[in-house]
């Protein structure tokens, strides 16, 4: 069984030096641990990738599950998820949840991974 990691407030953007900047501290790397582990499963890393390059900026979880071939409920397991790990918003309408990734989450993180990445 996977190692379960401590609850922390994920909900805000990493913020900590880059992992090349020197060894980082106990806090830092468990920011970041918690945030990988939340996209360390190919349906969620799926999910990232419909919710940023969707026009609207927003999807139901019904449409989110037709786009990647999974059931509702697995959807929404996946999002909450990356919801814990601050990833993720969503926002209820009616019966319906719409969901919109953190692209300054997501930046966030590939700065802490490697600065120099995509520039």
């Amino acid at each position: 069984m996977p190692k379960t990691l401590p609850l922390i407030d994920a909900t805000a953007p990493v913020c900590c030096a880059p992992v090349s900047a020197a060894p980082m501290s106990d806090d830092a790397a468990l920011e970041v641990a918690v945030r990988l582990k939340a996209l360390a499963d190919p349906a969620r890393i799926k999910l990232i990738s419909v919710l940023l390059t969707d026009a609207a900026g927003e999807i139901c979880t019904c449409d989110l599950a037709t786009a990647v071939g999974l059931a509702e409920s697995t959807v929404s397991h996946h999002l909450g998820q990356l919801k814990k790990a601050g990833m993720v918003v969503s926002v209820r309408r009616g019966m319906n949840v719409y969901y919109t990734a953190r692209a300054d989450a997501l930046d966030a993180l590939r700065v802490v991974l490697d600065p120099n990445c995509c520039r």
